[in-house]
């Protein structure tokens, strides 16, 4: 059958900027041979490296289950997940999408876990890095600090008891996305706060308890060569005042 008439039941982008040396192919080979069902597509966010042909390389073993947009220009993460997403859309069919880390911090079996909980009224779900007993999440301590800071400030502005809302690994129901990923994003690193802000304005706040999922991850590992330095996070406090300030206009001309 061809892919582009298959229906599958989750499609999966992974943005990736040079990332030649690090994509995990074995692992990508090990999910795609157990669930025939998932579609992966990849998007070469204008790499300088040789990203695009070691995806190409490896597609050809899989024509079935992946896919590539190869954007000619680097965008960053927020616009190559985007365009992912709409390609995606434009040239397959699948019941639900996600966007997973090209670093794979989030597995693939996981992602495909939380796919599993996009239901008939839950339409949002997202993975969460909380550290239990019973998880192994490995994040540098640093990380951790400076990111629950951060993640508590963003809390406050979304006005939502959200733990995580930078993890990753996000899953869609289809339909919603055309209207969630219409537009660019302000931020190309949190673009995630925007996502929550725009289902606040699709679908009120009073409803995202019934149409969010916030799953806790059972595994999380942190990479050394993250693509997001230090001294961003000096600067994203402009970042959020911008995104508060789209968004609380946006409501207003709403009302």
């Amino acid at each position: 059958m061809n892919k582009t008439h298959k229906i599958f039941e989750l499609c999966i982008v992974i943005p990736c900027y040079n990332e030649g040396k690090r994509l995990k192919f074995h692992e990508f080979n090990l999910f795609l041979k157990k669930h025939k069902q998932v579609l992966i597509c990849f998007v070469n966010d204008g790499s300088s490296d040789n990203t695009n042909v070691v995806i190409q390389q490896f597609n050809a073993s899989f024509l079935e289950n992946s896919t590539l947009l190869s954007l000619e220009k680097n965008q960053g993460k927020a616009e190559a997940v985007r365009q992912g997403i709409l390609f995606a859309n434009k040239n397959f069919s699948f019941k639900n999408i996600a966007y997973l880390d090209a670093d794979l911090s989030t597995s693939l079996e996981e992602c495909y876990r939380i796919s599993q909980q996009i239901k008939e009224e839950t339409i949002f779900a997202f993975g969460s890095r909380v550290s239990k007993i019973d998880t192994n999440i490995e994040r540098k301590k640093y990380r951790f600090l400076v990111g629950r800071f951060i993640a508590t400030l963003i809390s406050i502005q979304l006005d939502l008891a959200v733990y995580d809302t930078q993890c990753g690994c996000k899953v869609f129901k289809n339909e919603i996305t055309a209207p969630l990923f219409k537009e660019k994003f302000i931020s190309k690193w949190l673009f995630d706060v925007e996502i929550f802000h725009r289902l606040i304005v699709l679908y009120g706040k009073q409803n995202m308890k019934i149409i969010c999922k916030e799953e806790s991850l059972n595994s999380w590992i942190d990479t050394d060569d993250s693509k997001v330095k230090m001294t961003y996070f000096l600067k994203l406090w402009l970042d959020l005042l911008r995104i508060r300030n789209r968004y609380k206009s946006v409501k207003q001309i709403m009302k």
